[in-house]
């Protein structure tokens, strides 16, 4: 093969890259947030994570290179209530010492009509990784996009809830547990 031949197929290569590159979003920090909601005795609560990053690559005209990556600091787990967070925190349920990261990768994509969407990724807490489903809208304005959506998780299939804390019964936590986010992106 000749050099011109190789240089063409070799810009032609980067081209195609570029061109079916999904965008690139900056989270920011201070108006995204991510948050839960449980059962406990009987009673709802909720809580949030203070401090998390996300990695969002994401196109809807190109949700096949698209790619969700989202890091959670489980130990600025907050729910108002400093007992709790603490009980959290322990080794029978988050085992932050040991874990102190969740992780979430997304990398399949579905439309859903308009602005809706659907993945499947795989959270990682405690040392476990399963598959988990979520939904989104993600829309888009003059100054960047909100990214919004919910997915729901059962704490046992991960670990969370070691000793007495496997109860789910009506004195426990239950198994179910709803996330919620709404991130706040800028194009990079």
């Amino acid at each position: 093969m000749h050099f011109r031949s190789v240089a063409a197929l070799f810009t032609l290569t980067l081209v195609a890259g570029i061109a079916y590159a999904a965008t690139q979003w900056v989270m920011q920090p201070k108006q995204s947030e991510l948050t839960f909601s449980a059962i406990q005795a009987g009673a709802p609560f909720e809580g949030k994570f203070k401090n998390f990053d996300a990695d969002i690559r994401f196109d809807p005209a190109d949700i096949a290179n698209s790619r969700f990556e989202v890091r959670i600091e489980l130990a600025s787990v907050d729910t108002q209530d400093a007992e709790r967070d603490d009980i959290l925190k322990s080794e029978e349920l988050f085992s932050v010492e040991k874990y102190p990261t969740a992780t979430y990768v997304a990398e399949r994509f579905e439309h859903r009509g308009g602005a809706k969407f659907a993945a499947t990724g795989k959270l990682t807490l405690r040392g476990v990784t399963r598959e988990i489903p979520i939904q989104f809208t993600f829309e888009t304005n003059n100054t960047g996009a909100w990214l919004k959506g919910t997915g729901t998780l059962k704490r046992l299939d991960f670990g969370v809830g070691q000793g007495e804390w496997k109860d789910t019964g009506a004195d426990g936590i239950a198994n179910e547990v709803q996330v919620r986010y709404a991130l706040l992106l800028t194009k990079s």
